[in-house]
C-alpha cells in the first residue's frame, strides 16, 4: 500500500487522469482509483472531495447534479478544457521527476 504522503502532490493529476476518460461521481472516481492501482492506493472520502473542491475552485473541473440515487442527487464531476492543459503540463512535469527520483534511487 502507497502512504497517502507519498502520493499526495498527484492526487489531483490523478483524479484528472480519471476524468478524462467521462464524467464521473465520487464513489466511481474513488473505485477507479483502487481498480487501476490494484488496490496499492485507496484514496481517502475526504482527500478526495478536498481535491474535487480544489480542482472545482481552479476551473479544472466543474459538477453538475446527476440522476437521484437512495434519495439523493449525485453530484458528477467533468474535466474542463483548463483541467485538460493543465493534466497534460503535470504529464510532462511527471517524466522529468521520474527522471531525477530514478538517478537518486538506482538498485544497487
Amino acid at each position: 500500500m502507497i502512504s497517502s504522503d507519498g502520493i499526495r502532490g498527484y492526487n489531483d493529476v490523478i483524479i484528472l487522469s480519471v476524468l478524462k476518460d467521462g464524467d464521473s461521481y465520487g464513489y466511481a472516481v474513488s473505485q477507479k482509483i483502487r481498480d487501476v492501482s490494484e488496490e496499492v492506493y485507496i484514496i481517502k472520502e475526504t482527500t478526495l472531495y478536498s481535491a474535487f473542491n480544489r480542482l472545482e475552485k481552479n476551473g479544472y473541473i466543474r459538477s453538475y447534479p446527476g440522476e437521484v440515487t437512495h434519495g439523493k442527487k449525485r453530484t458528477y464531476y467533468q474535466i474542463t478544457d483548463k483541467g485538460l492543459t493543465f493534466l497534460e503540463e503535470k504529464r510532462d512535469e511527471w517524466q522529468q521527476t521520474k527522471k531525477v527520483v530514478n538517478r537518486f534511487m538506482k538498485e544497487g
